[in-house]
């Protein structure tokens, strides 16, 4: 069980604001790059009143640009979502699939009356991360067709309605292909069309999370979807623990990535802060952690081999959803325990302001490492590991021999006349 006994704690950024005005500015400048006043944007009436009426939290921010005389700003509205689920997980898979849907849709309606371009939804939104209990039934009946599935029309139609693209994450059923299951995310169109969909590179095997029971490592690589409001990628949950992961989204020209998770206390909220944001300073794009709220209980309980007593849920997704720029700055964060709309308006002429400005792609030397990283791959790589040599060997001997005369050199070996240094 879940332990109660931990303090509560709704947002990571009510902690800061218990220090006195001038002292909560500077760590937040330190910490965050930007206070929230410096990154405030005004959001409308029907967006707060939606929240307030539905009992969402809802926080609107921005990230500006340098002015240029040579391009227009490009600036867009990303809405990030979190939810918990809305019934219980004894009920029928479709009444919880609906019930998620119907708690959600107004979430849709707030971003769109403050200008949202694109929404991004959490891992697997649409179902408890029933993984844990590597049960097949009933947790493999949310599995849907990645163009076709109940979840994913949901979300068609809220693109077509409100002129959105939209990130809709979702357990895979492949029916075209042997009906193999994945962790997928499908990316819809602002008109409503498919443009395609991204799977889950990295299963993680940590804790309750047994993926692995279910669906293997995804098979198409890192696409890059071109829309009219920028180019976007997708690092599913676990992939933003992979640095190589970012990288090849980076390298295909994305300019905002989306990492749709869900993930525990206890476990990865220390890392949590750290990982989309050093993605975003590294690979000079923006980026957007999305994580799922609550306590999800399951009718059996189960264990994962880590010596734990049986248990019925996994613990708390700790939400805090946040946005990071390529300059290193980043939003606060949503509720721990309140589902959220994150509405940041962003200027995607930063991207390259800062890659001009820090040169990392200039840097990078990807030659370089893609030799080493080849020879790595070999199952006979020997790693440049340079060693000590133990003391009393003939080559510390000899060592210890060219060091006494000076010279550095073997002198038995070389042409030149090191006696001057002797």
């Amino acid at each position: 069980m879940t332990d109660q006994s931990e303090d509560r704690v709704d947002k990571v950024e009510d902690l800061f604001d218990t220090l006195p005005p001038n002292k909560r500015q500077h760590l937040y400048k330190i910490l965050y790059g930007k206070t929230p006043e410096e990154l405030a944007l005004d959001c409308p009436g029907r967006t707060k009143e939606l929240a307030s009426n539905h009992g969402f939290d809802c926080q609107a921010y921005q990230f500006r640009a340098q002015e240029e005389s040579t391009r227009a700003p490009r600036i867009v509205r990303v809405g990030l979502i979190q939810n918990s689920i809305a019934i219980a997980t004894t009920e029928p898979v479709e009444q919880q699939r609906n019930a998620i849907i119907d708690k959600v849709r107004p979430m849709f309606q707030a971003a769109a009356e403050a200008g949202v371009n694109i929404v991004g939804l959490q891992e697997c939104w649409t179902m408890p991360f029933a993984f844990c209990t590597r049960e097949r039934l009933p947790w493999s009946e949310f599995a849907e067709d990645a163009r076709t599935g109940p979840t994913v029309q949901f979300c068609i139609q809220m693109a077509k309605k409100y002129h959105m693209v939209v990130i809709c994450p979702i357990l895979e059923r492949d029916c075209v292909r042997g009906d193999v299951i994945w962790n997928t995310a499908t990316v819809v169109n602002d008109d409503g069309t498919v443009l395609g969909i991204q799977r889950k590179n990295h299963i993680p095997r940590v804790g309750d999370f047994n993926e692995s029971t279910y669906y293997g490592e995804g098979n198409i690589g890192h696409p890059v979807f071109h829309t009219k409001y920028g180019r976007i990628g997708v690092n599913i949950c676990y992939g933003r623990h992979h640095p190589l992961n970012w990288l090849m989204q980076q390298l295909n020209g994305a300019e905002i990535v989306f990492n749709p998770s869900a993930t525990i206390t206890g476990l990865s909220e220390p890392l949590w802060a750290i990982e989309a944001r050093n993605a975003a300073i590294a690979n000079s794009y923006f980026t957007c952690a999305i994580n799922r709220v609550g306590v999800e209980m399951y009718p059996n309980a189960f264990t994962s081999g880590d010596g734990k007593a049986a248990h019925r849920d996994m613990g708390m997704f700790y939400g805090s959803s946040y946005m990071a720029a390529p300059d290193g700055s980043r939003t606060p964060g949503l509720s721990r325990e309140r589902d959220g709309l994150l509405i940041v308006a962003l200027d995607l002429n930063l991207c390259r302001q800062v890659v001009d400005k820090w040169g990392f792609r200039m840097t990078q030397r990807l030659e370089h490492y893609a030799k080493k990283l080849t020879a790595a791959s070999s199952p006979d790589y020997q790693p440049q590991l340079v060693k000590a040599r133990e003391e009393g060997t003939s080559s510390s001997r000899e060592e210890s021999k060219q060091m006494q005369n000076g010279c550095g050199h073997d002198c038995s070996r070389v042409s030149v006349d090191c006696s001057r240094f002797h």
